[in-house]
């Protein structure tokens, strides 16, 4: 969206930085500037979520205030004069990340691989030099170590209480799985009754994973091949799971597949996934996988050519059609099957045993 400019009457137009602007009715600054290109920093903002403005890190200027305004909360007026890269505010946001690196050991890179949006303070950090050490002093959080559960590690020595994660619980999934508990540095995100994710209300979506700006929420089944050579590429796709059809980068190191994250440019889920489209990929490359059709023969199942396990299936459909009846023949297509197949099928059904027994698994 990048450079391109609104549709509104002539008099939604602002001065950002310097510049005569068009912006659309209800737009925040922070939404305006990001779309004239200045990617105003924040650690509170995801695109899903009600602005909440409580990181102050995209605070700009806006003539006539008094003091610097939360952007992502400022809705655009008409006439305003806005600024957003001043030395002030460059000293302002580059205090706030050295508060934020000083109570978390955040500062150095951590893996991506533990979730979509975990480099935000790292790259932060890395533009303000902030290493932590300027504002040394007591530390918030503490990890889960004994919440073993498979898919999302509780690593939260690296949280900085943005609250990204307990509110799209709430807003965007409605489960309200987790929670803030304390207050000060007794701040932490937790459950009902301090338990753990297994015995909560959380269906393990992984939407906390993807909108945590620190890593504190990590994929676990991810992070197990950190150490697989090869550069991390993201190839889009469709979830398999079901007919709803849900957008998804999987992600590679060479020819094995290290992670799966939920597309928020997808048009059926907005950046959402279930736990079987968000953790359940090892599947296409685990040793159990068969790779090869398999026939019985004398009791036992073996490897066999496609060209015989085909004729082995027609044969049997036609022995159960001869003796039972064409009706004792009907179809179950899979939500997992791509179009092509679910046609294939029902033709085969309606056309060779001339029935309309034929039905799908894709429901939600």
């Amino acid at each position: 969206m990048t450079g391109t400019t609104p549709t509104g009457a002539a008099s939604n137009r602002l001065t950002l930085d310097g510049e005569t602007v068009a912006f659309e009715e209800g737009e925040s600054l922070f939404e305006l500037a990001r779309r004239h290109g200045d990617a105003v920093s924040s650690l509170c903002f995801d695109d899903r979520l009600e602005p909440l403005g409580a990181c102050r890190l995209c605070a700009v200027e806006v003539e006539g205030q008094a003091r610097p305004v939360a952007s992502c909360t400022t809705l655009a007026h008409a006439g305003m004069v806005v600024r957003t890269r001043t030395a002030d505010l460059e000293r302002h946001r580059r205090i706030l990340t050295d508060l934020i690196v000083s109570e978390n050991p955040t500062g150095a890179a951590i893996d991506s691989l533990r979730g979509s949006a975990s480099q935000e303070l790292a790259q932060l950090a890395g533009r303000y030099e902030a290493d932590g050490r300027r504002f040394g002093g007591a530390r918030s959080g503490a990890s889960r170590a004994d919440d073993a559960n498979p898919m999302i590690l509780r690593d939260y020595d690296h949280c900085i209480s943005c609250y990204r994660c307990v509110r799209i619980c709430s807003e965007q999934q409605g489960d309200d799985a987790i929670s803030v508990g304390g207050r000060g540095f007794r701040t932490r995100i937790t459950t009902e009754f301090d338990g753990l994710l297994a015995d909560s209300a959380c269906t393990f979506c992984g939407q906390c994973v993807q909108t945590c700006p620190t890593g504190a929420l990590a994929d676990r089944r991810a992070l197990e091949h950190a150490e697989t050579p090869g550069e991390l590429a993201a190839t889009r796709s469709i979830c398999p799971y079901c007919g709803v059809g849900c957008s998804l980068d999987i992600l590679t190191k060479g020819e094995r597949i290290v992670g799966v994250r939920p597309a928020p440019d997808g048009p059926a889920n907005e950046g959402a996934l279930c736990v079987k489209g968000q953790f359940a990929w090892e599947w296409v490359q685990h040793p159990d996988r068969l790779t090869n059709p398999l026939v019985r023969k004398d009791g036992e199942l073996v490897e066999a050519s496609w060209d015989e396990a085909l004729d082995r299936a027609a044969e049997g459909f036609r022995e159960v059609a001869a003796a039972h009846g064409r009706e004792a023949v009907y179809a179950v297509a899979s939500g997992r099957a791509p179009h092509e197949s679910a046609y294939t099928i029902q033709k085969l059904v309606r056309v060779c045993f001339q029935t309309n027994q034929i039905d799908n698994c894709s429901r939600s």
